[in-house]
């Protein structure tokens, strides 16, 4: 804070003053003023690993998690912690798409007579007893519910 203040007065006021004034070594200020300057080692590794992990996940089209990110990028010689990987993925936004499970579906090549479709899926009443359905009630824990399609009743 008292570095930055420094760098803002400057032009007003020489440096050694303003050291001076708020009990900081002239040194320290120039050594905080060039780490300033430079971009910290960290974060260069940081921003190459981010671009690793970006290009990695669009090749993978997206489906990639920070597991198999970290395999990939463990084939091509980078060799990262799982929770890294996860960390960038995290910064930069990126979430793995989910595996659709499999749905088993209905056998529709059956030698079974298919019932015909009377309603066509209209299912408004315009009279009682009009339409019907096989099961009109839903059971619940506690009870029975009947429906009535023409009064909506429940």
């Amino acid at each position: 804070m008292k570095y930055a203040f420094i760098q803002q007065h400057s032009r007003e006021f020489c440096i050694p003053r303003l050291c001076q004034a708020l009990g900081v070594a002239r040194s320290s200020y120039y050594e905080w003023l060039e780490r300033q300057s430079k971009p910290r080692q960290r974060e260069q590794r940081q921003a190459m690993l981010d671009t690793r992990v970006a290009t990695a996940f669009q090749v993978k089209k997206s489906c990639y998690g920070a597991w198999r990110l970290c395999q990939l990028l463990a084939k091509d010689g980078w060799c990262y912690n799982r929770k890294t990987i996860a960390n960038s993925m995290k910064r930069q936004g990126l979430v793995a798409k989910a595996a659709r499970k499999f749905k088993a579906t209905t056998h529709s090549r059956h030698s079974l007579p298919v019932s015909p479709n009377l309603l066509e899926q209209n299912f408004t009443a315009t009279a009682p007893n009009q339409k019907w359905v096989g099961a009109p009630y839903v059971r619940l824990v506690v009870a029975f519910i009947d429906f009535d399609n023409w009064g909506r009743n429940g």
